[in-house]
């Protein structure tokens, strides 16, 4: 059976996957691009695809445990988001400067290129210029000479907060936006890319998603909202519903035993405020990251995150 990974996107809230990525590996004492067949991510889903597979200079995976990924999230997400434009300035530009991820990125990957990714690795990115879908690929021709770098800062280029990255990918120039635009979960195409490379084989897939978004938007509110005020929680309604059909798909393909989506809502309905994560992608204070920890926590405690573990273990370990 090949085992696939999909991660979803959703900007800071990526250390909910990271962290539950690292106590998969811990409960089950394997590397996560060891464990899977196949990882699949958008933006920072992407970003986390291509670190669990970067190589070191043995070809083992770079970063020794998922947890060292968190890092981005934790330490660095200041960084990445900085220095927000006001909002006259949003107006014309993005809200962030790409630089701070880009450095960050830089750091993280290094000149590593797709084709050496310790285990097969594809991230979503969307061209503006030819209007059509791109799935970075590390195993396809045109793409393995793509560095991992600017695959990460293709799939996470979301509209509004970055501006788009002009990429040469095999002999064509693209202009590159976060793959969330029309995928936020790639588990569909994660699958479609399986069967093709592995034929008949049977499969097992793992869903990770960066927080149920639960923030409500009533009549009252929207009724009046122009083209600016419509943009940001247009996004946010695109990567949720997306996210929604492609989990339904799943089940309707694999079932339950063969497709697991381990989610966690970002909000508690009897929780205090403090106890609520925020949903917005680029929301870095101190407070909010430990609130996101402690969701990735309530996933890690949860019955589907053991039945996950079980399914990774080779049955001869879970038999001991």
């Amino acid at each position: 059976m090949k085992k696939i990974l999909s991660i979803d996107g959703g900007g800071i809230r990526g250390i909910i996957p990271a962290m539950v990525l690292a106590a998969i590996e811990e409960k089950t004492g394997i590397a996560t691009a060891e464990n899977f067949d196949l990882i699949a991510g958008t933006s920072t889903g992407g970003i986390l695809a291509l670190g669990l597979s970067v190589p070191d200079d043995e070809g083992n995976p770079r970063y020794s445990s998922a947890a060292d990924l968190a890092d981005i999230y934790a330490r660095r997400g200041r960084e990445i988001f900085q220095n927000p434009r006001g909002l006259f300035g949003q107006l014309f530009e993005e809200r962030y400067s790409h630089e701070g991820l880009e450095n960050v990125l830089g750091e993280y990957f290094r000149q590593t290129l797709l084709g050496e990714a310790s285990t097969k690795t594809m991230v979503t990115a969307y061209d503006i210029q030819a209007r059509e879908p791109l799935f970075l690929k590390s195993w396809e021709p045109q793409h393995v000479g793509v560095r991992m770098r600017d695959a990460a800062r293709a799939t996470s280029a979301a509209p509004t907060f970055f501006e788009p990255i002009e990429l040469c990918v095999g002999s064509r120039m693209r202009t590159l936006v976060d793959g969330g635009v029309f995928i936020n979960t790639p588990s569909v195409s994660a699958y479609a890319e399986a069967i093709e490379v592995y034929s008949e084989e049977e499969f097992f897939i793992l869903s990770i998603g960066t927080g149920q978004l639960t923030r409500e938007f009533r009549y009252e509110e929207a009724q009046d909202w122009g083209l600016a005020k419509w943009i940001r929680p247009l996004l946010y309604f695109m990567f949720d519903g997306m996210s929604d059909a492609a989990h339904y798909q799943m089940r309707r393909f694999l079932g339950d035993d063969n497709y697991i989506h381990l989610q966690v809502s970002l909000g508690r309905p009897n929780g205090t405020e403090n106890e609520v994560a925020n949903d917005d992608m680029d929301n870095v204070r101190q407070g909010n990251i430990n609130n996101l920890r402690r969701l990735a926590e309530q996933v890690i405690a949860s019955d589907d995150f053991n039945a996950v573990c079980e399914r990774l273990t080779p049955r001869e370990e879970a038999s001991e």
